[in-house]
């Protein structure tokens, strides 16, 4: 597991450092550089856990944090963290798991295309990253990590010139491999993700491609 973490984490390591030498250098060009924060509710999937557990279909929290750069009006980057948690259903074994994902992905801006108002958004997303599960209680040492890809969409709508609200839905599809000895994998995950958030974007430098 150690190697295969490296292994990841070197291939993180490349992802971050070319999304931020891409942010750096486009920034001569265009100022719209926005921070995002939401918080939702995840659902994984059933088949991610070994036999005897499953967790709820709906599980609270979803935290998302992510820097994001639009390069033109249709096409940007960003850069985001995703905390989710979740527990045992009535019929599973009881068990509560941590699930924190790091991707960078690319933006398209849908809204022209679509005829939305200037008040309103739609952005699509999607990209590379890797996951880290973390469960907790008896089972803590059944840590896993494995990378994943995630796609998503948002609705923003303006709030004002510089913050913007906004609802988003994303689909985490882990490629872990499957779990080797059961004793091993006890509360942990290897599955997908669904998760919806509801959140704010505020611009940071300026407004030329506002949301």
């Amino acid at each position: 597991m150690t190697c295969i973490f490296k292994f990841y984490k070197h291939k993180l390591c490349a992802i971050v450092f070319i999304c931020f030498t891409t942010f750096s250098f486009s920034q001569s060009r265009t100022s719209d550089f926005t921070a995002q924060f939401a918080l939702g509710v995840n659902s994984p999937s059933s088949d991610g856990f070994v036999t005897g557990f499953e967790a709820n279909s709906v599980n609270f929290p979803t935290i998302n944090l992510g820097l994001q750069y639009m390069f033109k009006p249709l096409f940007g980057a960003k850069l985001d963290l995703g905390y989710n948690k979740f527990s045992n259903s009535e019929n599973s074994l009881e068990f509560k798991t941590n699930y924190t994902r790091i991707n960078a992905q690319l933006v398209y801006n849908a809204s022209d295309v679509l005829g939305f108002s200037s008040d309103w958004k739609m952005f699509l997303h999607a990209g590379p990253g890797i996951s880290w599960i973390k469960p907790m209680g008896n089972y803590a040492q059944n840590k896993t990590d494995f990378l994943n890809g995630v796609t998503g969409l948002e609705f923003h709508y303006a709030r004002s010139y510089k913050v913007s609200w906004y609802l988003d839905a994303s689909y985490v599809f882990g490629f872990g491999k499957n779990f080797g000895p059961i004793y091993d994998s006890y509360g942990s995950f290897d599955g997908n993700l669904l998760t919806i958030t509801i959140g704010a974007s505020v611009s940071l430098s300026g407004c030329r491609y506002c949301n």
